[in-house]
C-alpha cells in the first residue's frame, strides 16, 4: 500500500459520522452557502496534525492530490503537512511550498484551511524574505506598496484569497508591524462577507492587543464606514465604556 493510500486508510479508521454532520453545518456547506458542496468526515484538527506529522515525507505530487481532494479533512491535513514541511525546511524549499500554496488557492476554500496555513506560509515568507529582522516598532519592515502579491489577494473576487490576504498579515503582528494589516483593512472596509469582515476585525484586535493606541487610532478614522461585525469583533475586548462609545456612534 502506498502512503496515500495508507494516510486515506487511517482516516477512514477515525472517521465520526456523527461528528462530520455537525462540521458540515458548522461549515456552511449547504446550498447558497460559504462552503457549500464540501464534505467532512469529521475528524478533529488534533487528529489530523498527528496523521500530517505521521506522513510529513509525502512527495509534493501526493500532497497535490490530498489538496484536490473533494474532502475538507484530507485537503487540511495536506495543508498541515505543508506547514509543517515548511517550518524546518531549506530556504528553496519554503519557496517551493509557498509558490505550491499561491498556485492552489482555489482548494484552500474554507476559512479553517486558510487561517491554519496562511499565516505560517504565506506570512512566513514573506517577512523572512521581504521584510528582514523583526522590529518592535509599528513602522517596520516594507510597506505593503511593495508587496503586491498581498494586494493582489486583497482584490480578489475569492472570499478566500481574501481572507488569505488578511491572515497572512498575522505573522506581521507577530513581529509588531501593524502598516501591512492596516493597509489590508482599510482596503476590505467595505467587504460585504461576514467571513472577512470577521478577519479584518481579528486583526486589528491582535493590533489592539500589542498596541492599543494604534488600533484606536485606526478605529476612529474609520469606525463609522466599518461593517458592524468587523466593529464587533475588533473592539471585543475594549473596556465595556470605551466598545459602547464605538458602537453607539
Amino acid at each position: 500500500m502506498n502512503a496515500v493510500r495508507q494516510l486515506k486508510a487511517e482516516i477512514e479508521r477515525i472517521a465520526d459520522q456523527k461528528r462530520a454532520k455537525l462540521l458540515q453545518r458548522y461549515f456552511k456547506t449547504g446550498k447558497g452557502e460559504y462552503g457549500e458542496g464540501d464534505i467532512f468526515l469529521g475528524i478533529t484538527v488534533p487528529q489530523s496534525r498527528k496523521i500530517a506529522i505521521k506522513f510529513e515525507n509525502l512527495d509534493f505530487a501526493s500532497i497535490e492530490k490530498l489538496l484536490h481532494s473533494k474532502l475538507h479533512e484530507e485537503r487540511l491535513i495536506a495543508l498541515l503537512i505543508l506547514v509543517n514541511n515548511f517550518s524546518k525546511g531549506s530556504d528553496p524549499l519554503k519557496k517551493k511550498i509557498y509558490d505550491f500554496y499561491l498556485n492552489n488557492t482555489k482548494y484552500i476554500n474554507n476559512w479553517d484551511l486558510v487561517d491554519l496555513s496562511a499565516p505560517n506560509i504565506v506570512g512566513n515568507f514573506l517577512w523572512n524574505q521581504q521584510r528582514g529582522p523583526s522590529s518592535a516598532k509599528a513602522s517596520a519592515g516594507k510597506p505593503v506598496e511593495n508587496n503586491p502579491i498581498l494586494i493582489k489577494l486583497a482584490k480578489s473576487e475569492s472570499i478566500w484569497e481574501r481572507r488569505i490576504a488578511v491572515l497572512s498579515t498575522f505573522r506581521f503582528i507577530k513581529e509588531n508591524q501593524f502598516r501591512d494589516s492596516l493597509k489590508i483593512a482599510k482596503m476590505l472596509l467595505k467587504d460585504d462577507h461576514d467571513l472577512i469582515q470577521k478577519a479584518v476585525g481579528w486583526m486589528l484586535r491582535e493590533i489592539g492587543k500589542r498596541d492599543l493606541e494604534t488600533e484606536i487610532e485606526f478605529l476612529n478614522k474609520h469606525y463609522q464606514k466599518m461593517p458592524r461585525t468587523m466593529l464587533r469583533c475588533s473592539i471585543e475586548k475594549f473596556p465595556e465604556k470605551l466598545k459602547m462609545f464605538y458602537l453607539k456612534k
